[in-house]
């Protein structure tokens, strides 16, 4: 049995092993099985790969996806210059490569929401392992973006000084932060959506609840939305070739 799953410190929310089980009986695959580890540390890895001889390959997702990559041998070009990894291939002699296949599934997500329209300014919330993969998808696309933070350090702008100008002219704007996911699908980034505008598109690497309240607040605006459900779809299609290449 090839074993697979996804390394993460909350998983209640995932889709992936769902998405997994679908996929294997659809196709016919009968020797293989998608799992959640919920690890406290990232550092139960090595701990998960020594009780699974068997797993051949994992996803990662917050908060480790930036802090896995010590544990790795090697690095893809694309998770090297991201500098954030979420598909990990073990290979037969034991060895750790680190990939990011978010990339490809930001890629589609934004071309299916933007329809080649692109914006000549974007706002991407947080700064973690997930923006980082939005922020070099809208590098390859040309598009200049502003950063907002918890951390004044890392941001160009926090939630508490957040300009509306910002807002009002940043078109684009995506949450590549947690909030808003399940099971607090009340919340959403403290930004003045009374800004937000009918030629706005928002997109929310958050795929559960299928409507947050992020892009709901965008409706509400008569923006155009699109959650992570794309994402997740695509990126889990490229991992899936990269652990059987």
């Amino acid at each position: 049995m090839r074993r697979f799953g996804l390394v993460g410190r909350t998983l209640a929310h995932s889709f992936s092993a769902d998405y997994f089980a679908d996929k294997f009986r659809r196709e016919g695959i009968g020797d293989c099985s998608y799992a959640l580890y919920e690890l406290p540390s990232v550092d139960g890895v090595r701990e998960l790969l020594a009780r699974e001889p068997e797993l051949c390959g994992f996803n990662v997702t917050i908060p480790y996806k930036r802090e896995i990559i010590p544990l790795l041998d090697r690095l893809s070009f694309e998770a090297q210059c991201i500098g954030a990894v979420n598909c990990v291939k073990r290979t037969a002699d034991g060895c750790l490569c680190g990939y990011n296949t978010d990339i490809e599934g930001i890629h589609a997500s934004l071309a299916q929401l933007l329809g080649g329209e692109m914006p000549d300014e974007a706002l991407v919330l947080g700064t973690g392992g997930a923006s980082q993969a939005v922020q070099y998808a809208l590098a390859q696309l040309g598009i200049p973006y502003g950063l907002v933070s918890r951390d004044a350090a890392r941001g160009d702008y926090t939630y508490d000084n957040l300009p509306c100008e910002v807002v009002e002219r940043s078109l684009l704007i995506i949450n590549a932060t947690p909030v808003g996911t399940y099971p607090a699908a009340d919340e959403a980034p403290r930004i003045p959506y009374g800004y937000v505008t009918p030629s706005h598109r928002l997109f929310d690497l958050v795929y559960n609840p299928p409507l947050t309240q992020f892009l709901d607040y965008g409706r509400q605006r008569g923006a155009r939305t699109l959650n992570g459900e794309l994402m997740l779809r695509v990126q889990a299609e490229a991992s899936w070739r990269i652990w059987n290449e």
